[in-house]
């Protein structure tokens, strides 16, 4: 054998091993080289958002290849597709899909050094702009990660500024409706003032997070986490730490928060924990933030109050029916009927025959529920056109709005059915757009108008005269997912979530 001959054979021998040396190691790689900067070594993120299996639940697989091939507009995500084949992409898509081999750890250390201080100085008190402070619209829109703070008498945007990535949950007021509170899928707790249109501070309260509360009294923010299993206090004038309070059961089981809601007229925070059958009631105003236990039969996923805060009725995603809790008793009182997985988180109330009734829509089946909040009977179950998702309605009109979001059919998706408060009939079918997405109705603060979302990247609010039901006016927005009222938020308005 030759010289040359044998130091060809060593060569390829040699790259043969360290190819086989390499082997599930480029994604790492890749993933270090291209992605850790923004996104973190540990994928928990950093200027860009946590890339774990949890945080990624509303951007599928698909979605999330093109996000890594062509970049993100209006963000600093650029695209890889020139510098990385496609197998290499593919293999990055895979690897963020992935959980962690150990549960990353975020408490009090890691939240005060990620806080976070963009205002010091005081603000003026009053608003930069002459609109009715009352009847704004913070209007997220999640196709480019904005909010657009909207004028509710003339419809024209005031602000319009960037927002963390996946905002989840609709956002929370302080009492007199100047600030308003976002948190994102990946934890981050953001404080605006809407009289200044500033960003005033910011913290990272969790990895994954499910959602906030404000406080009645204006001076607490809670932060409910799946990731890690904690509740989270802060001070809500500058998002500074408060307490941190791990989620276990009475036997010790951790467990994700499944919602986190400010009851105002007990004083209190509620929380539901989706591991444990407890919901947990907080007193606010006492400054070590105790926790108030109360068992429950069945693990909770969803929830809903009546108007005085007494009663807590809550869902199982996995159950059809509904417990009625009464938090003066800590007591189950009554099961109710709530087939087809209801979305309580958007249920309702009004008077129907003199008799309070709380109306759900239902994810999987066309239909809305209505109960007797007195008995606890169904009323009517009524039939929509497809699976909704949003529900929603003002003291000042007679219908209910509800849509068919959670349809898989695009003959529902685009429709909003109107169901008559005083009858429980259908009254109207209205198709903001045929064949694209119609979603999440807000009022202005009086009921005379009424905001649909076309949910699209290039979607629009439709207002409609609430009475006339005429469209007067479309403003183009890139995927407005929800607009919210600051008066009827405020003051916890019977037609829309609190």
């Amino acid at each position: 054998m030759s010289k040359k001959y044998l130091w060809l054979c060593v060569s390829v021998v040699g790259l043969l091993w360290a190819f086989e040396a390499l082997a599930g190691q480029p994604v790492e790689k890749n993933f270090a080289d291209n992605c850790a900067s923004c996104h973190g070594a540990d994928r928990l993120g950093g200027t860009g958002p946590a890339l774990l299996p949890e945080n990624l639940e509303r951007l599928r697989r698909p979605e999330a290849f093109k996000t890594i091939a062509e970049g993100r507009i209006a963000s600093q995500m650029v695209g890889f597709a020139a510098k990385l084949a496609k197998e290499d992409i593919q293999a990055l898509v895979d690897l963020i899909y992935q959980p962690l081999p150990k549960t990353p750890v975020w408490g009090a250390d890691e939240i005060i050094t990620s806080h976070l201080q963009h205002v010091t100085e005081a603000l003026p008190d009053k608003p930069v702009f002459s609109a009715d402070p009352l009847n704004l619209f913070v209007v997220v829109e999640v196709g480019d990660h904005h909010a657009t703070i909207l004028d509710g008498d003339k419809f024209e945007p005031i602000y319009r500024f960037p927002t963390r990535f996946a905002l989840h949950g609709g956002p929370k007021f302080s009492p007199d409706g100047r600030f308003v509170y976002f948190a994102s899928r990946d934890g981050w707790i953001s404080k605006f003032d809407i009289y200044n249109l500033k960003m005033v501070a910011e913290v990272r309260a969790g990895i994954n997070t499910r959602n906030l509360a404000v406080s009645g009294d204006g001076n607490t923010v809670l932060v409910g986490n799946y990731l890690p299993h904690s509740l989270v206090l802060l001070n809500a004038e500058d998002l500074t730490l408060i307490k941190v309070i791990p989620t276990l059961g009475q036997d010790g089981k951790r467990s994700r928060v499944s919602a986190v809601y400010q009851a105002e007229p007990r004083g209190s925070f509620v929380a539901a924990l989706k591991d444990v059958k407890e919901v947990w009631e907080i007193p606010y105003g006492d400054k070590d933030f105790p926790v108030r236990r109360i068992a429950v039969d069945n693990y909770l996923d969803d929830f809903f109050f009546d108007q005085s805060y007494r009663h807590l009725i809550s869902a199982a995603r996995d159950g059809k029916k509904g417990q009625v809790i009464d938090l003066d008793s800590g007591k189950k009182v009554a099961e109710i009927d709530l087939p087809g997985m209801p979305h309580l988180g958007s249920g309702i109330t009004w008077e129907y025959q003199g008799h309070p009734v709380m109306a759900t829509p239902n994810l999987k089946e066309a239909l809305v529920s209505v109960i007797d909040m007195t008995t606890w009977q169904t009323v009517k179950q009524i039939k929509t056109i497809g699976p909704g998702f949003f529900m929603r309605s003002h003291e000042n009109t007679p219908y209910a709005w509800t849509d068919g979001f959670s349809s898989g059919n695009p003959e529902s998706r685009d429709a909003m059915t109107l169901i008559d408060k005083r009858t429980l009939e259908v009254a109207h079918i209205l198709r903001p757009i045929p064949g694209k997405t119609a979603a999440h109705v807000e009022f202005t603060r009086d009921g005379k108008y009424a905001l649909v979302s076309v949910w699209e990247m290039d979607g629009a609010l439709v207002i409609y005269d609430a009475a006339t039901l005429k469209e007067v006016k479309r403003l183009p927005m890139k995927k407005p997912s929800g607009k919210y009222n600051v008066y009827n938020k405020i003051t916890r308005s019977a037609g829309t979530s609190h």
